[in-house]
């Protein structure tokens, strides 16, 4: 049924007559009986489930629109990724005002191109982060024998309670982890720093033993190096990984247009390292961009500009590690 809810994103469609040149030209929307592309994205914009006030709703048009300023050359790896087959799905369709059926239509597209593209990565871009419940709940639905492993990048843990809260962006990782999805110590959490997380939430981290690696310690290894680390250790565990890329997981100075921006967090220089080495690794299967909210950016949109930078990197990575480039 997930096929439903997709909406196709004809409105940004802008092919070429010779090579696609920049992104908007070299993206096609996702069409049946075309065989499996390389990685196919699809857009969650809800942010009402969203703790504080959001507008990451707007992320994935805003997103596509940026696609303009950006070259199909990466010039720093001498790489053209115009070989590699992106398709875009569009956009689930959310309800008007009930957020619980928005999830469920989140689930059931994840479930729908996960079970129809079996062999394909799939990136999804939020929307706030109570959309990755919702993702890794449809995965789990198409391969409920696998288990499923989570590398975080984020500042928060994300696992406060949703018997409190309802299933809102803070929640997550708990829901995950109360519902079986995961099991803890198959969450791997990079990038939590400073007074951002209370001790309850800390504790159930350490009960459930999640895997929190503070962005210090990263630091100290080099972030590329500390995910490719969590990325070996959930290998050895787990048939399916998922990456989940809270954009708060900025510093304010690089990225303030997120929900709960926050001082100390990582550079975009650290961020997008660690997407290219994300990007290398075959055995993530699923990735999504979330909590990006448009309207706290400046005039300049560098946080969108970030954003889109980051999923470049992710594709860059992809690219070498499939020989296509």
């Amino acid at each position: 049924m997930g096929e439903n809810w997709l909406r196709k994103p004809e409105w940004f469609w802008n092919p070429s007559e010779g090579e696609p040149d920049f992104v908007h030209q070299w993206v096609r929307p996702l069409e049946q009986g075309e065989g499996e592309p390389d990685l196919i994205l699809f857009g969650a914009p809800i942010s009402r489930s969203s703790i504080s006030v959001s507008g990451a709703s707007l992320y994935p048009q805003e997103f596509r629109k940026m696609w303009k300023s950006y070259a199909t050359y990466n010039l720093d790896e001498d790489l053209d990724l115009t070989p590699f087959h992106v398709a875009d799905a569009g956009d689930v369709a959310m309800h008007t005002t009930n957020i619980s059926e928005s999830h469920k239509r989140i689930q059931e597209s994840c479930a729908y191109l996960s079970r129809q593209y079996p062999e394909t990565a799939l990136c999804m871009i939020g929307g706030d982060h109570s959309t990755t419940a919702c993702a890794v709940r449809g995965i789990k639905e198409t391969f409920p024998e696998e288990t499923i492993g989570i590398l975080q990048l984020d500042t928060h843990l994300d696992v406060r309670d949703p018997a409190e809260l309802g299933p809102a962006n803070g929640t997550p990782i708990r829901q995950l982890i109360d519902g079986g999805v995961v099991k803890g110590d198959n969450v791997y959490n990079i990038g939590l720093h400073g007074y951002f997380n209370a001790r309850p939430l800390i504790s159930y981290a350490k009960e459930k033993r999640i895997r929190m690696v503070t962005l210090k310690q990263a630091r100290e290894k080099g972030v590329p190096a500390a995910v490719n680390e969590a990325i070996d250790r959930l290998s050895e565990k787990a048939g399916i990984i998922y990456v989940t890329v809270d954009m708060d997981v900025l510093d304010i100075t690089q990225a303030p247009g997120v929900p709960a921006s926050t001082p100390g967090g990582m550079t975009t220089t650290e961020l997008f390292g660690a997407l290219m080495e994300i990007g290398k690794r075959e055995e993530v299967r699923y990735i999504d961009f979330v909590c990006l909210d448009p309207t706290k950016d400046s005039a300049v949109s560098e946080t969108v500009k970030a954003g889109v930078y980051a999923w470049m990197q992710f594709v860059t990575g992809r690219v070498m590690g499939s020989g296509k480039g």
